[in-house]
């Protein structure tokens, strides 16, 4: 999977790499489905596969500073040039300013002839001098785009993040969190893993993996971050982890995602719902917190996430799982559930280290439209709950208006005598350093700060009646 023109090989990886940049900008396409699309085309196998996904993926994420040092040293905007040239040039500058094993001239001349092939010859010269400029003033570069985060406008260069995320950050968090979220979303996310508590407490599969060469240990962290089921991966991942996977021992979780049921606390023999469930991760540790005893009703929209829910539960070899494919906001909602999980649909902003191109799909637009979903999903969640029940708000994502804002719209409603009378209950007496800024009873967990994916999670209580 190499191409050639004019004497000059280029090597499959970045042929891989650049098409995979082209789809997510061109086609918008999701760039892990890209890649994955893209390498299946070829026969790229280990390093020359992992080459790919690191430049590909390190150059989408890295867009936002590529494109202010395009703007600088080509002197025009990026939108100005023609696709094929603008992918050639983010590809180059990130190798140039970003990956350190990659030697200036490769990096280059590679990034001409994947123009040039893509039929932009007439471009090949503006190229050439732009990254030949940046690697000659690489020093000077680097300070003008990475060296001052000090206001938004410079964070979100030097982060890569657009600038409404480092505007909305500042104003919600302060500047010095959300200099610190930023430059985490650039961080590789933390490998973790829940085990299969039907099948024993962690240390067996921990034991397993010792014995394959796999770094294992058990989650730590304050509560609810300390799981028991969980399992952090330290270095390679080998192949006997996918094996592990597919037999149901092991499931790909983050102390993050644990922590929200962790906090729901459910108990063998309830009555649980699961809104929202695809893919079925938060599901399968309910269903096993319960010992597969009682019922867990998981509800999904999307018919694809739904069959998920489903394979995930047959995989786990639970036996309690319902799978409801419908849309909560609208389906008839039975009632009398001891606990009700939402972890609604948001803007994810959360987990950007572990998608690359997520953080140039979202805007405050979508946030809005979120937010009156999350809305009707809640008072819909809230209903369904038994007197003295618990429900349990979680979103993955950093943005008042989808967390601490709806829980205070959902008191008023419940107020107002539209949703059931709730209490929240204040999880920071457990757990004072992960307090929500804005609701300290909730929780905000943070990529930065406790090295997993962001999440607010919220506790409330049915409380007209019951216990």
């Amino acid at each position: 999977m190499s191409a050639r023109r004019a004497g000059t090989e280029i090597s499959s990886a970045r042929v891989l790499a650049y098409k995979v940049i082209r789809a997510t900008f061109e086609r918008g396409a999701h760039a892990e489905v890209a890649f994955r699309e893209t390498a299946g085309e070829g026969e790229l196998e280990g390093r020359e596969r992992a080459q790919a996904q690191r430049l590909s993926y390190g150059a989408i994420q890295r867009r936002g500073t590529s494109d202010a040092a395009i703007e600088h040293l080509a002197e025009r905007s990026p939108r100005l040039l023609d696709p094929p040239v603008l992918a050639g040039l983010r590809l180059g500058l990130f190798e140039i300013l970003f990956a350190d094993a990659t030697p200036d001239y490769a990096a280059v001349d590679q990034a001409v002839e994947l123009v040039k092939e893509a039929g932009a010859a007439h471009a090949s010269g503006l190229v050439n001098a732009v990254l030949r400029r940046a690697a000659r003033e690489r020093d000077e570069l680097t300070a003008r785009l990475l060296g001052d985060d000090s206001t938004p406008e410079r964070a979100a260069t030097a982060h890569s993040a657009p600038l409404w995320l480092a505007q909305m950050w500042w104003e919600e968090l302060g500047p010095d969190a959300a200099r610190s979220l930023l430059a985490a979303c650039n961080e590789p996310a933390e490998v973790a893993l829940r085990a299969n508590l039907l099948r024993g407490a962690q240390g067996g599969v921990m034991e397993e993996l010792g014995q394959a060469g796999i770094a294992a240990q058990a989650a730590e962290g304050t509560w609810p971050l300390g799981a028991r089921e969980e399992i952090v991966i330290d270095g390679r991942v080998g192949e006997a982890l996918a094996g592990l996977v597919a037999a149901g021992s092991l499931t790909p979780q983050s102390r993050g995602s644990a922590a929200v049921v962790e906090v729901l606390d459910p108990q063998p023999a309830e009555h649980v719902l699961d809104l929202c469930a695809g893919p079925g991760t938060k599901t399968g540790q309910i269903a096993a917190r319960m010992g597969d005893r009682g019922e867990t009703i998981s509800v999904e929209l999307d018919p694809a996430r739904a069959a998920e829910v489903a394979t995930q539960a047959q995989r786990l070899g639970l036996r309690s799982v319902t799978v409801v494919e419908a849309d909560a906001t609208e389906m008839e909602m039975a009632s009398g559930f001891d606990r009700v999980l939402l972890d609604a649909p948001c803007s994810d902003l959360g987990a950007l280290a572990s998608r690359p191109d997520a953080r140039w799909r979202k805007s405050p637009r979508g946030i809005e439209r979120l937010a009156a979903v999350q809305h009707r999903l809640l008072v819909r969640a809230a209903a369904a709950l038994r007197p003295g029940g618990v429900l349990v708000y979680a979103t993955c994502t950093i943005s008042r208006r989808e967390n601490e804002d709806q829980i205070a719209t959902l008191l008023e409603a419940s107020a107002a005598g539209d949703a059931p009378s709730l209490a929240v209950e204040d999880l920071s007496v457990r757990a004072p350093a992960l307090a929500a800024p804005h609701d300290p009873r909730c929780l905000l967990l943070r990529p930065d700060r406790d090295r997993t994916t962001g999440f607010f999670i919220c506790r409330m209580r049915r409380d007209d009646g019951g216990r």
